[in-house]
């Protein structure tokens, strides 16, 4: 009992109370993602349109479907947690169930708040996004933190659960679909993020005259400096190959810097009568 470790921060007796706690702070903070996202989605129609309308509906919808998959994921862990303390506290009160199992507790209750953290961050990253304040990356990271969280929850409820409970069945299913909504989410930013890029690069419609004509010759200095790093690049090449049989050991590179042949590996026993030189 000694050698077990204590959780710091929680009292034996209070881990119960902190995973009902702990779900419903979770459960909380999906339904407030959820209105925050369809806040996002009414703001996005008032302030946006055409490409950049439809990259953030797409984005806000599959974040939505996310949360969904998310709030029926911590339902139906609910349920089977539920299921275990009746199932295995006997004469024990659920408290002391806890209490008696307080590594699978904390570790319960470590997963839930990854979950509800991972939704927060989500719905932040989806914001910032919308608002062009944010980086698309940060929203594929936060999926997969999604995911990683869930996968955490479900292997800390299929712990004490039994092999045949239909609420651990139900769970590991409402796993795959979130890692399917996650994915989704993945899927959706990065398309969208490829459309917003070409969108920005060739749309010229409010350039005036005197920008376009400037937007022209910058585009001209461009094309002509990759001309001349392509026509100058294969003799480079050339010359770093050069280079690298010189040290490699294939050629002697006399003081001069002038690249010869390496000289033939006999040339001391092999000698003949000086010949005259051609120059």
């Amino acid at each position: 009992q000694e050698l077990r470790p204590k959780s710091l921060d929680i009292k034996q007796e209070e881990l119960g109370d902190m995973v009902e706690k702990e779900m419903a702070s979770t459960s909380e903070a999906i339904e407030d993602a959820v209105r925050r996202i369809e806040e996002m989605m009414s703001q996005a129609r008032n302030e946006s349109s055409g490409v950049k309308l439809e990259v953030n509906e797409r984005i806000l919808n599959s974040c939505t479907e996310l949360m969904k998959a998310i709030r029926l994921l911590v339902m139906t862990s609910t349920n089977l947690q539920k299921e275990i303390v009746e199932s295995g506290r006997g004469a024990a009160t659920t408290q002391e169930f806890y209490a008696k199992n307080s590594r699978w507790t904390e570790g319960l209750i470590s997963a839930s708040k990854a979950v509800g953290w991972g939704a927060t961050q989500l719905v932040e990253s989806a914001d910032r996004v919308v608002l062009h304040t944010g980086k698309y990356e940060e929203l594929i990271v936060c999926s997969h933190e999604i995911a990683a969280s869930t996968a955490q929850l479900v292997a800390a409820s299929k712990v004490k659960a039994d092999k045949s409970s239909r609420n651990l069945g139900r769970l590991q299913e409402c796993s795959r679909n979130v890692n399917e909504m996650a994915a989704n989410v993945v899927a959706s930013t990065k398309s969208g993020q490829e459309q917003i890029e070409e969108k920005d690069t060739m749309d010229f419609s409010g350039m005036s005259l005197i920008k376009l004509k400037k937007e022209e010759m910058e585009t001209q200095v461009k094309v002509l400096e990759l001309e001349k790093r392509l026509e100058g690049d294969p003799p480079r090449l050339g010359e770093l190959r050069k280079q690298h049989y010189a040290l490699a050991g294939a050629y002697d590179t006399p003081p001069d810097g002038e690249v010869k042949p390496a000289p033939a590996p006999r040339r001391g026993i092999l000698k003949k009568p000086p010949l005259a030189q051609k120059p």
